[in-house]
């Protein structure tokens, strides 16, 4: 069925039915809530008659919503967008899709959901008698970021109208296309819109990157030359290694990736730039430039204990819903609180979301053993510590040990993100359709490396 471009011209006479049926809408996996069961009532109209070859405006009302708007914020007007879709049964068969402004009034928490008419057009091709039938939908809010709720039947959904299609060809009154299987471009739009520009986070725009550009490659990445400064090797790269990770919600259960630390030398210190994989997820959203932001707990193992936080900027560029993102290289500074052979090894790893006030945070801890991307001739420092995470014991050359969950490692050299722990959703960073939330939508797997 082809969504008509020809001329639409009055039909007589037309005809509106109300259809009733229960309904699913789900909730964005971020969002954390269950799906939510309801009634949608549509009325349709459409011409009672028509001839093959004419081309016909189809209107779906939304009498009644799955649910209301739960008592979280209040939607500004102009900011809900819906789009749905039409099935095609009897003498044809096909889908039409339908497409609404975005244009409400306002819509106060804990009040029944305002929805602008859809509408779609249609080409007849087969004489018969022609039945339309509402189907799956999907509503849109623009503010405060762009999200999604998408609803479909529950249960066997009856014909809102019926069109009587008659062989005659020539004028273009109203009727259903006869919908052969070719259902062709429908010229009702079938995304609801309101995502921003920009695809990708910020590319590579961290500072220090370790670059593997000296000797000593391999996976150990070579030794040091002694503990402070002068000669030696200073460039330490490391081998990439694959992760599993299992996020808490409201993130996706498990993601996989490829993760890569590089280390550069300088005193006895490390610069640490963490990799991790090119295009690791699709954007969770609409978000404008700064709204993410990566992080990652370097686990330090062998002679040394504890670990290392590494932090990744914020996206440099707006971030278009759906489309694939990559993460910043992640910095940080190791002091080695121990002496002898250290392994660097991913640990967990974390998004930040941040949109003004509100803030989401998304651990995803490391499932099952990984493999050291690095390991370091270390020698201890004034200042690092050793020892494990919960000993509190000392560590060695004096240095005191893992007095704080990290193992007590010393000057990190990356921000402190503990304000951001909290879990759950921020009013002003959800929208809910009736406890459907409106927010992220769902993460691709992570995919290979850079």
């Amino acid at each position: 069925m082809l969504g008509g471009a020809g001329m639409l011209l009055a039909a007589s006479p037309a005809q509106a039915a109300d259809v009733s049926y229960a309904t699913e809408c789900i909730p964005p996996p971020i969002s954390g809530l269950p799906a939510v069961q309801g009634t949608t009532k549509v009325q349709l109209t459409a011409p009672a008659e028509a001839k093959v070859g004419d081309t016909v405006e189809v209107v779906w009302k939304t009498v009644e919503a799955a649910s209301k708007n739960p008592d979280i914020l209040d939607l500004d007007k102009d900011t809900v967008k819906p789009t749905g879709t039409l099935k095609v049964g009897g003498a044809a068969t096909g889908t039409v899709q339908m497409e609404g402004p975005r244009q409400n009034p306002p819509i106060p928490k804990n009040s029944a959901m305002v929805l602008p008419d859809m509408k779609g057009t249609l080409k007849l091709e087969k004489a018969g008698e022609i039945t339309l039938t509402p189907d799956a939908y999907k509503i849109n809010v623009s503010k405060p970021i762009s999200t999604d709720t998408k609803c479909s039947p529950k249960e066997t959904v009856q014909p809102g109208v019926t069109i009587k299609v008659t062989d005659g060809g020539g004028s273009t009154t109203g009727g259903t296309t006869s919908g052969s299987t070719t259902a062709g471009g429908t010229t009702s739009g079938t995304t609801a819109g309101g995502t921003t520009s920009g695809t990708t986070a910020g590319g590579t725009t961290s500072g220090t990157t370790a670059g593997g550009t000296t000797s000593g490659g391999g996976d150990s990445g070579g030794s040091t030359s002694g503990s402070g400064g002068g000669g030696g090797q200073t460039d330490f790269p490391g081998k990439e290694v694959s992760v599993n990770f299992t996020c808490t919600s409201p993130g996706p259960p498990d993601i996989a990736s490829k993760v890569t630390i590089n280390a550069k030398k300088s005193g006895g210190s490390y610069a640490l730039t963490v990799k991790t994989a090119k295009g690791v997820m699709d954007s969770p959203a609409a978000l404008p430039a700064g709204a993410l932001k990566p992080s990652m707990d370097v686990t330090i193992g062998g002679a040394d204990k504890g670990s290392v936080k590494v932090t990744g900027p914020a996206n440099a560029e707006p971030l278009e819903q759906g489309k694939p993102v990559d993460l910043a290289d992640m910095t940080g500074t190791y002091k080695p609180g121990a002496s002898g052979k250290s392994t660097l090894s991913p640990g967990t790893l974390t998004i930040d979301v941040t949109l003004g006030a509100s803030k989401i945070n998304i651990p995803c801890k490391v499932k099952g053993s990984v493999t050291p991307s690095l390991e370091l001739d270390t020698t201890a420092q004034q200042g690092g510590a050793s020892g494990s995470a919960t000993s509190g014991s000392t560590g060695t050359g004096g240095s005191a040990a893992g007095g704080t969950a990290s193992g007590g490692l010393a000057a990190t050299g990356a921000e402190d993100n503990g304000t951001l722990r909290a879990l759950g959703l921020v009013a002003g960073t959800a929208i809910l359709l009736g406890g459907a939330v409106f927010t992220f939508t769902p993460w691709r797997r992570l995919r290979g490396t850079r």
